[in-house]
């Protein structure tokens, strides 16, 4: 197992990916995670659409006007979407899960990239969300936090610099 400074320090927004499936034992660990994650009141308002067909991953690439290209190439992208009527606080909720699942996808040697989708639009009459909720068939009273790309990592970064770590936002009992 992965010292947990060591994940963290390593995992970084992956874009590229080679052009291989992931393993449906690694996408059952993923999504194992994901279940794991707390939720207010353990209300577990999450749902997970987990997508590998190429022409829905496509069409996620063009969900928003940028920053959303790379699902295109991802192997694998897991929807992420949560009850907005079972919790008042889904989206802390359904943002945990993500986080979990973008852990357990760097501790099994794959890459990730989140793509946001809450306040996002896809153009100026549609917003991202509705867009991707009419691909999943989603069902009324689902709000889509984010999508996950996922897959073999085409691309190494370096892992985050910790001289770079911002201490002067740190206060101990008063700002």
């Amino acid at each position: 197992m992965t010292n947990f400074i060591d994940l963290v320090t390593s995992r970084r927004s992956i874009r590229k990916y080679e052009d291989r499936p992931v393993e449906k034992e690694k996408v059952q660990q993923i999504l194992k995670a994901a279940l794991m994650a707390p939720s207010s009141k353990r209300c577990t308002p999450w749902q997970f659409v987990v997508i590998d067909d190429k022409e829905k991953l496509q069409k996620l690439s063009v969900c928003r006007e940028m920053g959303c290209k790379f699902m295109e190439g991802a192997p694998l992208a897991i929807v992420v979407l949560a009850e907005e009527e079972k919790s008042d606080v889904w989206v802390e909720d359904a943002t945990i899960a993500a986080i979990m699942i973008q852990l357990q996808v760097e501790d099994l040697g794959l890459g990730s990239c989140w793509m946001q989708v809450r306040n996002r639009k896809k153009d100026e009459n549609l917003t991202t969300e509705d867009y991707i909720k009419e691909i999943i068939n989603a069902p009324a009273g689902l709000k889509v936090e984010c999508v996950i790309g996922i897959g073999y990592k085409a691309e190494e970064k370096k892992p985050f610099d910790e001289t770079r770590l911002q201490l002067d936002k740190i206060h101990y009992n008063n700002f």
